[in-house]
C-alpha cells in the first residue's frame, strides 16, 4: 500500500494570504479525493513568525500597521487589503479588516504545537485563522487563545497551562529554524512529498494537480520495486 503523501504548511496565523492558502488547498485535496484512486494525503502546519517584534498589543489598525511595517502609505496599505478581502472572497472567506487586532503570534504558535500533540492541529489552526480574519478575536490574549482552544475541541484549561508554561516554544523555533534551513522567506510555502516547493496561495487546482502528479510517481515506483 501507497503510503500517504505529506505536506508540511508554514504559515502565520496572521498572514492573510495563508489563510487563503489553506482553503484553497484544502478544496484541491477535496477535489483529488473524488478520483478513483484518491490519493492518500496528510497536512502539517509548521510555525512561521511574519513580524515577530509585533507587540502583544497593538496600537492602531491593520492599515496601519502594513503602512509602518511596508514603508507605504495609509492609503496604498488599504489598497493592498481591499485587494486581499476581494481574493479572499473568491476563496469564500469574509475578511473584516476593520474587526482585525493586530498582534504577535508567537503564543498562537505555541497553541498549535499543543494542538497537534492533542491530534486536533487542524481544528485550532482553522479556529485560530477565522477569529483573527473575520471575528477580530485578540490572539495575542491567553483566555482568548484557550476559549479558541476549547472551540477546537480542547481542554481549556490544559491549554491555558501550556501558554503559561511556555513549554511549546522550543517546537515554534525548531519549525523557524527548519524554514530558514529550506530557505522559506515568505508564507505560506508548501513542501510536498518533501521534494516540492510551492510558494503563495496557489489555486485549489494547482494543488490538485500536484497532489496526482505525486500520487502517480509513487505509485509508478512502487510498480518498478514489485
Amino acid at each position: 500500500m501507497t503510503d500517504a503523501i505529506k505536506i508540511d504548511v508554514w504559515s502565520d496565523i496572521a498572514c492573510p494570504w495563508c489563510y487563503i492558502g489553506k482553503r484553497n488547498l484544502e478544496n484541491g485535496l477535496a477535489a483529488a479525493s473524488a478520483d478513483d484512486d484518491a490519493p492518500k494525503v496528510e497536512v502539517v502546519y509548521h510555525s512561521f513568525e511574519l513580524s515577530p517584534d509585533t507587540p502583544v498589543d497593538f496600537d492602531g489598525g491593520e492599515a496601519d500597521y502594513l503602512a509602518t511595517h511596508k514603508g507605504i502609505s495609509p492609503e496604498q496599505a488599504q489598497q493592498m487589503l481591499d485587494r486581499v478581502t476581494g481574493v479572499a472572497r473568491d476563496a469564500g472567506l469574509e475578511y473584516r479588516f476593520d474587526l482585525l487586532k493586530h498582534t504577535n503570534t508567537v503564543k498562537a504558535h505555541e497553541l498549535l504545537h499543543f494542538a497537534e500533540e492533542q491530534g486536533r492541529q487542524h481544528e485550532m489552526a482553522e479556529r485560530l485563522m477565522s477569529a483573527y480574519f473575520t471575528e477580530g478575536r485578540h490572539l495575542g490574549d491567553h483566555d482568548e487563545l484557550a476559549s479558541l482552544a476549547s472551540d477546537a475541541g480542547l481542554d481549556a484549561e490544559q491549554a491555558r497551562e501550556a501558554l503559561s508554561s511556555g513549554r511549546y516554544l522550543p517546537a515554534v523555533r525548531a519549525d523557524q529554524a527548519q524554514a530558514t534551513a529550506y530557505g522559506i522567506n515568505g508564507v505560506p510555502f508548501f513542501v510536498i512529498d518533501g521534494k516540492y516547493g510551492v510558494s503563495g496561495a496557489q489555486p485549489a487546482e494547482a494543488f490538485s494537480q500536484i497532489v496526482r502528479q505525486v500520487w502517480t510517481e509513487r505509485q509508478e515506483t512502487a510498480d518498478v520495486e514489485a
